[in-house]
């Protein structure tokens, strides 16, 4: 009956959200903080599948305008998870496919995120160079997921390239964004889910840096979040 209660819920939140959304989109076309306005209607969703999410924002975070935020991707959840901390004047990198997904896909479109042929090697190596160009004509910030795709409790999966290349060809930091292990963790019939831990930490500077530097600094970026994701896991542990 609960699982019933939350998908029903779920269901007519989201036609909500993206009427709301799409109307917004309109009248805030020129906006950079469509996509922040949209994760702030989506944050308070976790609550309906039982969820408690703590949030911390690395003070250094808030001090650089202009970033590439990377973070784990675990499952569909995230999307309720990560929204308690997109920060301002920031959009997302997703597959050009995601357009076609009724709903979600509209308003993803609409709120002018950054889509791209992942698919096509030439293609994706183009859209990040068109990508850098809009990051350096308007000052946005990007969110991806370098994994590329949900990893479904399989652990941190390989990091992709194209974020880091984007951080380094725009010259700005990566600032790493990660959520404590949730795989498994919501039970649709279950009224309490738990805590999840979402960190902002501490931006990593790329000024300097070149093409040769990326398997490097693709390394340091997947040892720091698995790091950081064992210590959210920990540190929930004991609450």
């Amino acid at each position: 009956m609960i699982a019933l209660f939350r998908l029903v819920a779920l269901f007519f939140l989201i036609v909500l959200v993206t009427a709301g959304g799409l109307v917004m989109s309109l009248f805030l076309a020129l906006s950079k903080d469509r996509v922040y306005y949209i994760a702030k209607a989506f944050a308070p969703v976790a609550k309906l599948f039982g969820l408690r999410v703590y949030k911390h924002v690395s003070y250094k975070a808030y001090d650089v305008p202009q970033a590439v935020y990377i973070a784990n991707h675990q499952n569909n959840y995230d999307l309720f998870t990560f929204s308690h901390v997109v920060p301002h004047s920031t959009v997302t990198v997703g597959k050009s496919t995601l357009k076609w997904i009724p709903f979600f896909g509209w308003l993803y479109w609409a709120t002018g995120n950054f889509l791209i042929h992942r698919n096509d090697r030439s293609k994706a190596i183009a859209t990040i160079a068109q990508i850098v160009e809009q990051m350096r004509d308007t000052g946005l910030s990007i969110w991806m997921f370098p994994e590329g795709t949900r990893s479904r409790g399989r652990g941190f999966l390989p990091f992709k390239r194209g974020a880091f290349h984007a951080a380094i060809q725009s010259g700005v930091p990566i600032i790493p964004v990660v959520c404590s292990s949730t795989h498994h963790q919501v039970k649709l019939n279950r009224l309490n889910n738990g805590r999840v831990k979402v960190e902002v930490m501490d931006p990593i500077y790329t000024k300097g840096m070149t093409e040769k530097d990326i398997p490097e600094l693709v390394a340091h970026c997947e040892a720091l979040m698995k790091a950081k994701q064992t210590e959210l896991d920990e540190a929930l542990n004991l609450l």
